[in-house]
């Protein structure tokens, strides 16, 4: 790894005002190889703009654990469609265990699901938009934690990709630590291993996150992922 030192990316660029992924991308490039030979091999990085409210990429990140694409579109389809078309948690407890079963899901996904819909109307889990501003990331994956079927990893994606938050270091994802192995071509690094190694990456983890998972399609054939695409 560079000579990077912790906490030596530990401010902005332009204080006050949030950087984009692009530029931290670039901020990250000039102070470490690694990251500018991976900036050259994949590009800016690439971080769609969410289309679903917070509690509905909430609730597909339920019915997608553990299924296949096709059949989980499926059957968040049908969900979406019982739901009139808005996912929210009023509408999904109005709907009896029954009618969720009758979607296609599973007992344990039905129990999830309106687990998150009374957590958040019970203020439990938090999802407004100005008062999730000032929630920090540890808050949110404790307060998401909570919810039947939810773990630090689904609260992970929700920060990087659904809040588009900065600084998310997944260090349970073995994508990411895949990657980084290959990237600066060590071994494989465990999860606790992998914690402190992205400390010098603050404020800018999650960009680092995405091209570990970019660096495990590009070094070793990974198929790409909807994380990188």
């Amino acid at each position: 790894m560079s000579g990077l030192s912790p906490g030596s990316l530990s401010a902005p660029a332009q204080p006050g005002r949030r950087v984009s992924h692009a530029v931290a991308a670039r901020i990250l490039a000039d102070r470490d190889p690694v990251i500018a030979r991976l900036v050259d091999d994949a590009g800016p990085p690439r971080f769609r703009p969410p289309h679903d409210s917070h509690f509905a990429a909430l609730a597909r990140a339920i019915v997608y654990q553990q299924l296949a694409g096709p059949a989980a579109a499926a059957i968040h389809g049908r969900l979406t469609a019982a739901l009139d078309g808005a996912v929210e948690p009023e509408g999904l407890l109005a709907l009896s265990p029954e009618a969720l079963r009758t979607v296609g899901l599973s007992a344990n996904k039905v129990a999830s699901l309106r687990d998150l819909a009374t957590k958040v109307l019970d203020g439990t889990v938090i999802l407004a938009p100005r008062r999730l501003a000032r929630v920090s990331d540890e808050e949110v994956i404790a307060r998401l934690s909570t919810v039947r079927g939810i773990g630090t990893w689904t609260a992970e994606m929700f920060l990087i990709f659904q809040l588009r938050r900065l600084d998310v270091w997944p260090t349970g994802d073995l994508g990411v630590r895949r990657g980084y192995g290959l990237a600066w071509k060590v071994p494989m690094p465990s999860a606790r291993e992998l914690e402190p190694l992205g400390e010098p990456f603050r404020p800018y983890r999650s960009v680092v996150a995405w091209y570990c998972w970019r660096a495990a399609e590009l070094y070793a054939g990974a198929a790409d992922s909807a994380l990188t695409r």
